[in-house]
């Protein structure tokens, strides 16, 4: 199998960085200019770009708005966005402005029938981002704990007509380890809809690890952030291992 593979741009305070664990006091500063960084992905092959406002994740609105549009205006491939997106306003304009897929994650935690009403206004268009610590959702750009377990959320939504989840082990983010396989495609394992795995892609020998185990499952994609930045990652390589 193949996968999709999805370069990370995170944004805080219109720069593009990557965080520790979620912890925004732990940001390393990759880019300046996140509309150059993208048109560098697209220059390189990649298909799909992963653009999170971090700020907005945290803020519950919002915030990197114009490196956002300086992004859509910069690339052709596609953009999945998430991170303060919480009502279906917001939804339909972040689409309307050139989005192809919003991730809803805490409004998907904390209000399912957001989820539920977006995917019947948007099909194919709506990605719940799950984000775990511990096998338990996380929101607030990480910040809070639930009592829910990440299967639990995703099986809400098996029928919903999301168009993915993408699934991420806080305790691997930016920490170059290796994605939690067993998880992702434990999860996968329950789901039929599709999987995107993120946090803690260090090397080209987690990405084969990930596509040898998401065999017969719904994984379909990877995010992959610090070690595209770190250049741990040659982008030639890894398309040439996902095109294999």
């Amino acid at each position: 199998m193949t996968l999709t593979l999805y370069p990370a741009i995170d944004l805080k305070d219109g720069k593009c960085v990557r965080l520790r664990r979620g912890a925004m006091d732990q940001a390393t500063v990759y880019a300046d200019n996140p509309a150059a960084q993208a048109r560098a992905w697209q220059d390189a092959g990649f298909t799909w770009l992963h653009v999170v406002d971090l700020n907005g994740a945290f803020a519950g609105h919002p915030v990197n708005g114009a490196a956002v549009n300086a992004i859509l205006a910069a690339v052709r491939i596609p953009v999945q966005l998430g991170g303060g997106i919480r009502d279906v306003a917001g939804i339909e304009a972040w689409l309307a402005a050139g989005v192809r897929r919003v991730i809803l994650g805490s409004a998907a935690a904390k209000s399912p029938s957001l989820v539920l009403e977006a995917c019947r206004a948007f099909p194919n268009r709506i990605a719940v981002g799950i984000d775990a610590r511990d096998g338990l959702v996380a929101t607030e750009g990480w910040a809070e704990t639930s009592t829910l377990a990440a299967r639990d959320l995703a099986l809400r939504f098996e029928d919903a007509g999301v168009a993915a989840i993408i699934y991420t082990d806080i305790s691997r983010d930016g920490m170059l380890s290796g994605v939690n396989i067993e998880q992702t495609v434990e999860l996968a394992r329950h789901l039929t809809t599709p999987v995107i795995a993120s946090g803690g892609i260090g090397g080209l020998a987690d990405l084969a690890a990930l596509q040898q185990a998401a065999i017969g499952t719904t994984v379909e994609g990877v995010v992959i952030g610090r070690a595209l930045y770190d250049g741990r990652i040659d982008p030639a390589a890894a398309l040439a291992l996902h095109s294999g």
